[in-house]
């Protein structure tokens, strides 16, 4: 071989060598920069219930201070219907890339307790992001029945079954299937009163219309304050702040805890990165002083966690109201 190809074949290869090396290096930078530039664009909040109820409360409260944080756009979009179907739906089938996510409540699992048939899986057709928040829930009576606490309630409606009724915001609501549950562990004996929403459930007990309802705290603390209401149980795990006088269920030989509950959910298959992202920086913004004020004032219990934390919420809730459909062979109007 000549001198002059000895000379230069080697450092042209050396340079082929150094081009093509830095054109492999170029390109993975490029795909590690891909897949942590997220996010880059506008993020879609559904929410599948009207506006100002706590599930949009807590989208745009948190939305706000994402998007300060990202400096990117968050879209909160209502899409109501179908006790949290229609928006429900429009997510299942959302790509799964994080820019579209679901702030849902309690109705996504009683929804799937009492329907036979969904356009979408409650479990597999979503990827949990962050469990929220929970509020509690009570047993409530009109004030004029005069009963001092749940054991006299409770042996009273036993002994004259079918002569007291509750009210509840609508058949296979929570409301509803909380005191379906109460009556398959006493054995009482109630009448369901089905209502268009939770106002005329409230109004009508308050009226001595029907006697009794399960209702959350949210929704009926003021009346129980001013005496319109008499709270009999609390439902939850612990007694409440608000009103520390009232023992819990558990406190009252029932061993059941019945929440209503608040929750971010994906698409199914969203990358781990990407839910790890979400899930940081929503358990960030729960702690901020902002939403714990809301927390607060909407009677909230914060909660927080890993994605397995609700993972795991759904996993236990929607057999639990599934076997309370099926004990009460309870059917949709």
């Amino acid at each position: 071989m000549p001198k002059f190809f000895q000379k230069v074949l080697p450092s042209f290869f050396m340079r082929l060598l150094m081009i093509s090396g830095l054109s492999f290096s170029s390109m993975v930078i490029g795909q590690t920069s891909t897949s942590n530039s997220f996010p880059n664009k506008p993020i879609t909040f559904i929410v599948p219930y009207t506006t100002g109820s706590t599930a949009d409360l807590l989208a745009r409260n948190i939305g706000n201070k994402l998007s300060v944080k990202w400096n990117i756009p968050i879209i909160v979009d209502n899409r109501p219907g179908a006790a949290g179907v229609i928006g429900t739906e429009a997510l299942a089938k959302a790509n799964p890339d994080g820019y579209t996510l679901l702030f849902t409540a309690t109705s996504h699992a009683s929804v799937a307790a009492i329907k036979e048939k969904l356009p979408y899986d409650p479990i597999a057709s979503f990827t949990p992001i962050c469990f929220l928040a929970t509020s509690a829930m009570a047993l409530v009576t009109n004030p004029n029945l005069r009963f001092q606490n749940f054991p006299e309630f409770l042996n009273y409606v036993k002994s004259h079954p079918n002569t007291y009724s509750y009210s509840s915001p609508g058949t296979g609501t929570t409301q509803h299937l909380a005191m379906e549950l109460l009556k398959q562990k006493t054995g009482m004996e109630i009448l369901h009163v089905p209502y268009k929403g939770i106002s005329g459930a409230i109004t009508d007990v308050i009226g001595g219309h029907v006697e009794a309802s399960i209702v959350s705290l949210q929704a009926s603390s003021s009346f129980i304050q001013s005496g319109q209401l008499q709270m009999l149980a609390i439902l939850t795990e612990d007694r409440s702040k608000v009103f520390p006088n009232v023992p819990t269920l558990k406190q009252q030989g029932i061993n059941e805890v019945v929440d209503t509950w608040y929750g971010v959910l994906a698409p199914a298959k969203l990358p781990f990165e990407i839910v790890k992202n979400l899930n940081t920086e929503i358990n960030a913004i729960l702690l901020t002083p902002e939403l714990q004020d809301l927390m607060l004032k909407q009677g909230l219990n914060s909660q927080g966690g890993s994605a397995d934390k609700m993972q795991v919420l759904l996993q236990n809730e929607i057999p639990k109201w599934k076997l309370v459909v099926k004990n009460g062979r309870i059917k949709t109007e």
